[in-house]
C-alpha cells in the first residue's frame, strides 16, 4: 500500500523527431490511455483516466511528468475532475513536472467540478530549464446543488510553483472558501460562477505579443471579465471570470491557437472526449 489513491509517472523523450514514452507507470485510480499522434509534428498526446469516476473523502493522487530535451507532449484528461463530499478529509492531488531545454508541455485538464461540501487541494510544482515551454490551464466549475446554491462546495485551493533553473519565478495560489466568504463580492467572484486560469511560459514572449493577446481576449461584453498579466520571466498569465465553462474554454482556445501558430507553426488538435 503506497498511501496514494492513484499514482502516475510518465517520462517522454524525442527519438528522431518523434516524442515517445521513455517510461510509464501507474497504479490505483489513475492510468493513461495509449499515446495519440494528432498530426505529423511528432508531438504526442496522452489522456489521463480516473477509473474511480471522482474524488472522494481523503483521496490522494500523485503524478510526475518528465520531458527530455526537444520532447513535445500534450497532456489532458478524459473527463472533468469531479470532487464530491469530503466530510472528514479533503481530497488532494500533487503533480511534479520536469521540463528540459527545448521541450514543450501543454497541460490542459478538463474542468474541476466541485460539488456540495467538497474540499480539495491541488499543488503543481514545475521545474523548467531555460528554453523550455509550458502552457497550462485550469477551470473551476461549481457542481449541481439540490438547493440551487451556486457555491455549495466548502473549499478549493489550487497552487502552482514554477522554478526556472532551480529559482522560484512564479507562485500562484487560488483559495476559494464559500463557507467563510461571500463569493459574489468584489475581489472574489464578482457575480460570476466559473474561474479560469492560464499560465504560459516561453522564450518567445514579448510585449508585442501581449498587446495582440490583449485585443484577442479583451471583454466587449458583460458575459465575462478577463485579466492579462506579464510574469517575471518570459511568459504571462490570464484569469477569466465567467458563468460557463464554454466561455472560458473559447478564450483559452483562441490564446492557445495564437501561441501554437506563432511559436511552433502548428494548430492545436481538437481534444475529443468520448
Amino acid at each position: 500500500m503506497t498511501g496514494w489513491t492513484g499514482e502516475l509517472r510518465l517520462a517522454v523523450e524525442n527519438r528522431k523527431g518523434k516524442t515517445v514514452a521513455k517510461s510509464v507507470y501507474y497504479q490505483g485510480a489513475l492510468k493513461v490511455m495509449r499515446p495519440i499522434y494528432h498530426n505529423d509534428s511528432g508531438q504526442v498526446c496522452y489522456y489521463i483516466l480516473n477509473p474511480g469516476g471522482g474524488y472522494l473523502d481523503g483521496d490522494r493522487y500523485r503524478m510526475q511528468i518528465s520531458l527530455e530535451k526537444q520532447a513535445k507532449l500534450t497532456l489532458t484528461t478524459q473527463s472533468a475532475t469531479k470532487v464530491y463530499r469530503t466530510p472528514n478529509t479533503h481530497a488532494y492531488q500533487e503533480t511534479e513536472i520536469f521540463l528540459k531545454k527545448g521541450s514543450l508541455l501543454e497541460y490542459i485538464p478538463d474542468p474541476l467540478i466541485a460539488y456540495r461540501q467538497a474540499r480539495y487541494k491541488q499543488k503543481n510544482v514545475i521545474h523548467m530549464e531555460k528554453g523550455a515551454t509550458f502552457l497550462y490551464s485550469d477551470i473551476i466549475t461549481p457542481g449541481w446543488s439540490p438547493d440551487g446554491k451556486r457555491f455549495s462546495y466548502d473549499r478549493l485551493q489550487l497552487m502552482n510553483e514554477i522554478y526556472m533553473d532551480q529559482e522560484l519565478v512564479t507562485y500562484d495560489h487560488i483559495k476559494l472558501s464559500p463557507g467563510d466568504h461571500n463569493m459574489e463580492t468584489i475581489g472574489l467572484m464578482e457575480g460570476f460562477s466559473h474561474l479560469g486560469s492560464m499560465l504560459v511560459i516561453g522564450e518567445q514572449t514579448n510585449a508585442e505579443l501581449l498587446d495582440r493577446l490583449y485585443h484577442v481576449i479583451q471583454s466587449k461584453t458583460n458575459t465575462y471579465k478577463v485579466g492579462l498579466s506579464q510574469l517575471a520571466v518570459k511568459g504571462f498569465t490570464i484569469r477569466v471570470l465567467a458563468n460557463s465553462t464554454q466561455e472560458i474554454e473559447r478564450i483559452f482556445k483562441n490564446v492557445h491557437h495564437m501561441i501554437s501558430h506563432e511559436w511552433f507553426d502548428t494548430t492545436p488538435s481538437f481534444l475529443r472526449k468520448y
